[in-house]
């Protein structure tokens, strides 16, 4: 697993051991930052369900301004600050072990990315609902070609759909009415 661009493009992640969590694919991560990149600079991610913290550190490679990861597993979690930690990015970043949810309850930023593990499809209904009750700028599912999270919750409306392979990311957005 690598950094697809930006500042620390080509630098080598580490994962933690065992199937417990889910790498997002590089191809989906290219894809992800091209369509978010107008507006990464200077913005704060939250990388929720973060695992290695790939995702949050791609954030950060292109020019967020913070990343604040959520995760709720050890290994997972000793993964994520060995990667900060080789990057020296570590000041750039807030590192919660914990629930996603209840760790949302507390932080706002500019980009929610939500990747929980697929055995808990019933986490996507819980935080975004939470998040449609103090929306950011844009909130990102990445889920199962095969799960549906919802096209609405509150305020939030997927706004787009991109799937590749087994994979999907849903856009949301704050829409009025």
């Amino acid at each position: 697993m690598r950094v697809i661009g930006g500042e620390f493009r080509s630098r080598k992640l580490t994962a933690p051991p065992g199937l417990d969590t889910r790498p997002t694919p590089d191809r989906l991560r290219e894809s992800l930052f091209s369509i978010l990149q107008p507006g990464i600079e200077g913005a704060v991610f939250i990388d929720a369900y973060a695992g290695s913290g790939a995702v949050g550190i791609e954030a950060l490679s292109r020019g967020a301004k913070q990343a604040v990861f959520i995760e709720r597993s050890r290994p997972a979690v000793e993964a994520l600050r060995r990667n900060l930690a080789a990057l020296k990015i570590a000041h750039r970043a807030e590192v919660v072990t914990g629930s996603v949810l209840q760790a949302l309850v507390h932080r706002t930023g500019d980009y929610v990315f939500l990747d929980p593990p697929y055995q808990l499809d019933e986490e996507y209904q819980g935080v975004l609902s939470l998040l449609a009750q103090r929306p950011p700028s844009i909130v990102i599912a990445q889920h199962s070609v095969r799960f549906d999270p919802g096209a609405r919750h509150g305020m939030l409306e997927r706004t787009r759909l991109l799937k590749q392979g087994d994979n999907a990311l849903s856009f949301f957005r704050l829409q009025s009415g």
